[in-house]
């Protein structure tokens, strides 16, 4: 891999390792750390939140009788020290991240991996290839110990101690954060020592403090054989028991039988499914969505978009389950919590959209697998006070208005997925009644409708049908905006209806089938075709608005001010594949074109974070990644588009009987063929 040693390359080349517990390790393929973020120990002490920062680095280094090669690179202020990339020659993702470094006849492999449910992470180095002869291996911890948001600098409160015992060493430099034990299988050696002035770049091109020191405890001596391994895990767990070489045959074959279920042999799925397993956490006694990687923990409408990408196509129905048991708990006054904090146990419910996710997701579970009891017993009853709070009226004035549409917003709050804010402004406000959340409600209303008749409440049935036909004439009568052959994005707003081309109109063509027609239909696919799609996902903005713009970089303010003002949004492929092959079918050309659509994001996939898709993608050409760049809802969407609509799943013979059998008793939607009140 020639790129290993192109430094300016190699550091934008990310890794990810995650443990299932909202813990993680990443870094570079060149081996520094660019981000505040990167580490080799980073837990969650309530997961997937309160996440610390524990092990940043490791230095290493090969001992030959004649020389000291270093194989670290660290970045430090005008000056890249030591400068190990240069001896790297190849690396690879699978089972995890593998390095190889080479120099006077040894060729070394180090390799990292975190362990699934576990806090702990593993180092191994061993003699690879040709080398016949022994060398020494001398590895140097660097710790901090602060909230991962955070910078660590040098200060007399750190305690400097360790704990040493055969095979196991243990540091604590603050009384108030976990220990950390390091199981070895070499030689430890106390010799306390700082990192001055560590370089984080990309935290600098984010206009954000950039520097940080390291403390590190001392050394490890490891003598490296054909025959015998170096084996470093770190932990915050109980270190009695633990076997390090039982540990990577076990994960290594987890890992191997979970690449064994992916059913199908289209390589942009098969990837993008590689990646799901990533994203999902424990939280408490259940499992939660992850957002992104690596500031983000969950939120309600990530976690509501992304649930039939991640958990529903893949056939992790179970793990779907307890993310709606989970969520289900924190209805309040009829919404589902937008976001968790980091700290703390107060969740926030700040968006009008994230609930109605929540019912959306929770028919598709039912979809997925039939049980209805559990629906009944658990979901059903938070779907009643999702509906009657949007009736009624909860939280930031979000109502069903008198025509049956919801509206909502307050000065200074932002509700929808357009929720940038910079102090007191608020980028994208969408006050009113947005376009998309129209289209919710509606498919809510849908299927209160219909799982009220499964109970037995005709009146409530009846309740939601009345309120789902007068949202339907509403919807109709108002959205179609014929001067462009779109639809309002949003209606009744401060400043009356907001005609900016954006692409969360998808979802009136993907969620309901009676919202617009067909012309009307293909019209919107067009228009949103040529302003808005591009390789990587959709613009937010038409590029002909004065207000778009075309790069996501500088500072935080500048940045917010880019975020939904034409910056790409992969996840959107998902809904615009999806209104594609519903407009021009699943047969021939519309498949075909459907699928090509997604090309962009297979190269993608070996250019930022490998193996994941970015948040987020400048507007224009050559449409860098930014933001977060592991995203669930990024891998989630265009993988259910792949799987649902572009056909790529490979069914076995059960699932085809199932297909067959819902195939015959599903009615053919109805095409409306003219609406009366649009042009």
């Amino acid at each position: 891999m020639a790129e290993c040693r192109q430094l300016e390359r190699a550091l934008t080349l990310e890794w990810l390792e995650t443990n299932g517990r909202g813990g993680f390790a990443s870094g570079t393929v060149a081996g520094a750390q660019t981000r505040r973020y990167h580490a080799l120990l980073l837990t969650a002490r309530n997961p997937p939140s309160e996440r610390i920062v524990l092990v940043n680095h490791v230095e290493e280094w090969l001992e030959r009788d004649d020389a000291t090669i270093p194989l670290t690179t660290n970045l430090y202020p005008g000056a890249v020290h030591p400068s190990g990339f240069e001896r790297c020659v190849g690396f690879a993702l699978h089972p995890w991240p593998v390095w190889t470094y080479v120099d006077a006849g040894y060729t070394i492999t180090r390799e990292i991996l975190c362990v699934r449910g576990r806090d702990l992470v593993i180092l191994r180095w061993a003699l690879a290839g040709q080398s016949t002869h022994a060398v020494r291996l001398r590895v140097r911890p660097k710790l901090t110990g602060r909230d991962y948001h955070a910078l660590h600098h040098e200060n007399a409160g750190l305690a400097g101690e360790a704990d040493v015992a055969d095979g196991t060493v243990t540091w604590q430099p603050y009384n108030d954060l976990p220990a950390v034990h390091a199981v070895h299988s070499g030689v430890y050696r106390h010799a306390p020592e700082w990192f001055r002035q560590i370089q984080f770049p990309v935290e600098r091109q984010r206009g954000l403090d950039y520097e940080e020191d390291w403390w590190s405890p001392g050394e490890f001596t490891f003598e490296l054989t054909p025959a015998r391994s170096a084996t470093l895990l770190l932990t915050t767990e109980p270190t009695a028991g633990i076997e390090t070489d039982e540990l990577i045959r076990a994960e290594r074959t987890r890992r191997k039988r979970a690449t064994a279920t992916i059913k199908t042999e289209d390589a942009l799925a098969r990837r993008l499914w590689a990646a799901t397993e990533s994203y999902l956490s424990e939280r408490g006694t259940g499992q939660t969505v992850v957002a992104g990687y690596p500031w983000f923990t969950d939120w309600g409408r990530d976690t509501f978009i992304s649930l039939p990408g991640l958990c529903l196509v893949t056939g992790r129905t179970e793990a779907a389950w307890q993310v709606i048991e989970s969520f289900a708990a924190h209805v309040s006054e009829g919404m589902v919590p937008n976001r968790f904090p980091d700290a703390g146990e107060q969740p926030e419910y700040n968006t009008i959209d994230a609930s109605l996710w929540f019912v959306h997701a929770v028919d598709r579970y039912l979809v997925a697998t039939r049980d209805w009891e559990r629906v009944r017993r658990i979901a059903w009853p938070a779907i009643v006070q999702i509906l009657n709070g949007y009736r009624h009226g909860t939280r930031y004035s979000i109502r069903m208005d008198h025509d049956g549409l919801i509206a909502g917003g307050v000065p200074g709050a932002q509700l929808t997925w357009m929720d940038a804010k910079v102090g007191d402004w608020v980028v994208t406000p969408r006050h009113g009644k947005p376009v998309e959340i129209q289209a919710l409600w509606i498919r809510a209303l849908t299927i209160g409708e219909r799982y009220a008749k499964k109970c037995g409440d005709v009146e409530y049935a009846e309740r939601c049908r009345i309120d789902r036909r007068s949202a339907v004439a509403s919807f109709q009568r108002r959205y179609w905006y014929a001067a462009g052959g779109y639809l309002y994005d949003v209606i009744d707003g401060p400043d009356g209806d907001d005609a900016s081309l954006r692409p969360n109109q998808l979802y009136a063509l993907t969620l309901c089938d009676d919202l617009v027609t067909r012309e009307q239909a293909e019209q919107v696919l067009r228009v949103v075709h040529d302003q808005l799609l591009t390789p990587v996902g959709l613009r937010t903005l038409s590029p002909n608005d004065t207000r778009y713009r075309a790069r996501y970089e500088g500072g935080v303010a500048d940045r917010d001010g880019a975020y939904h003002q034409g910056t790409v949004w992969p996840f959107l492929l998902g809904p615009f594949v999806t209104a594609w092959v519903k407009a021009y079918g699943k047969q021939g050309t519309g498949k075909k074109t459907a699928r090509a659509f997604l090309d962009g994001l297979e190269a993608h996939l070996d250019a930022a974070c490998l193996g994941h898709v970015s948040e987020i993608f400048d507007a224009e050409l050559p449409h860098e990644p930014r933001g977060c760049p592991a995203q669930a809802w990024s891998v989630a969407e265009p993988l259910r588009a792949l799987i649902e609509d572009c056909g790529v799943h490979k069914q076995n013979k059960v699932e085809q009987k199932q297909a067959v059998g819902h195939a015959v008793r599903k009615k053919p939607p109805v095409r409306r063929t003219k609406t009366k009140g649009t042009a």
